[in-house]
């Protein structure tokens, strides 16, 4: 690791935009990371793949025709999702029901038409989405899809009309090429399908790899209380800095192998590096909907699945990802959104 004796701060920081804006150009050079083959128990190359590489996604679409549907005696909703091929979730959205999803015999229903993909056994949202060159965020929003974003053995997800109606045509490149990986998608979309009834996995109090094909539970009961997670001078704010760019959280500028610690009590729920802009990168899920990001890192301690503490050591503080001085990337984000740390964070004097 490359240290460096003097920061010198000549210019504002604006290298944690996420990937999309017009105005950005990445360097040719993809970003290296230094992951910690202590944490991983192997060398980083031989690491475990994510968990939406651990299952390859056969396209497997149908066509449903949009039309209404007239309940029965006996009927369920998740029957009816079986026999119309839509999803429950969406009948559920279109229709205005909610939990408990009572209906009524000779009640009338909105089916929604599309392209529906049934989900198999540990398969993620990203891993389908990639599958069908689609946004994930889109199929989030047409499935009105929630915490804790884990999808469902037999789950029917309806796929955008924008999606590509043949994807095995599509190169590996243009797959790629259609999906653009963002924090939100690992939020939302990183967790392996569960058989219908079964239950997620408890976190980890070790410091040990989880197979990729575990899904995690979520934690809940959050207060929303958060610490810094390193103490150096901020170097850029959140907001808009103008020309389209914006930063989604702080950059705080540290030396290289400064200690990022744990913002809040929390689960890891993403530990690596397939992010370009942000390099190593750590995202904590706290519960009740609240997420926070570590970026840049030049380290990683912890893996997915591990259960931490307010002030433990996640990682080291670095330059990996689209930056050129040592610095710290750190966001918030409730509910899918980033907002703005400095209303959550103890003032500093």
């Amino acid at each position: 690791m490359r240290h460096i004796a003097i920061l010198i701060l000549l210019m504002a920081v604006t290298a944690c935009i996420p990937p999309g804006h017009d105005d950005y150009a990445p360097p040719a050079a993809q970003p290296q990371l230094r992951a910690d083959p202590l944490v991983l128990s192997t060398a980083p190359e031989q690491a475990p793949p994510s968990t939406w590489q651990a299952r390859p996604v056969t396209a497997n679409a149908q066509r449903v025709e949009s039309g209404t549907y007239i309940v029965q005696p006996g009927d369920t909703l998740r029957g009816i999702a079986n026999k119309t091929g839509a999803g429950s979730q969406v009948i559920a959205s279109a229709n205005g029901l909610v939990d408990p999803y009572v209906i009524h015999p000779g009640q009338r229903l909105k089916i929604t038409g599309g392209r529906y993909h049934a989900v198999n056994a540990g398969e993620t949202g990203i891993a389908i989405a990639r599958a069908y060159g689609a946004p994930w965020r889109e199929v989030v929003a047409l499935n009105a899809l929630e915490e804790p974003y884990i999808l469902r053995v037999g789950q029917k997800l309806l796929l955008p009309a924008t999606a590509p109606s043949d994807p095995a045509s599509l190169s590996i490149e243009q797959r790629a090429a259609a999906f653009d990986l963002e924090i939100d998608d690992i939020v939302t979309g990183s967790q392996p399908a569960l058989a219908d009834g079964a239950a997620a996995r408890e976190p980890s109090d070790w410091r040990k790899a989880i197979t990729p094909n575990a899904t995690i539970a979520t934690p809940v009961g959050f207060s929303g209380r958060f610490q810094w997670p390193v103490d150096g001078k901020v170097i850029s704010n959140f907001g808009s800095k103008g020309g389209g760019k914006v930063n989604d959280g702080l950059n705080i500028g540290v030396p290289s192998g400064t200690p990022i610690r744990a913002s809040a009590d929390g689960v890891i729920a993403y530990s690596g590096d397939e992010i370009g802009v942000f390099g190593g990168l750590i995202l904590i899920n706290h519960g009740s909907g609240w997420v926070t990001a570590y970026g840049h890192a030049d380290k990683l301690n912890v893996t997915r699945g591990q259960k931490v503490k307010a002030g433990e050591v996640i990682g080291l503080a670095g330059e990996s990802g689209y930056v050129q001085e040592p610095q710290l990337h750190f966001e918030i984000r409730k509910d899918r959104k980033p907002v703005d740390p400095n209303i959550h964070l103890p003032k500093r004097g």
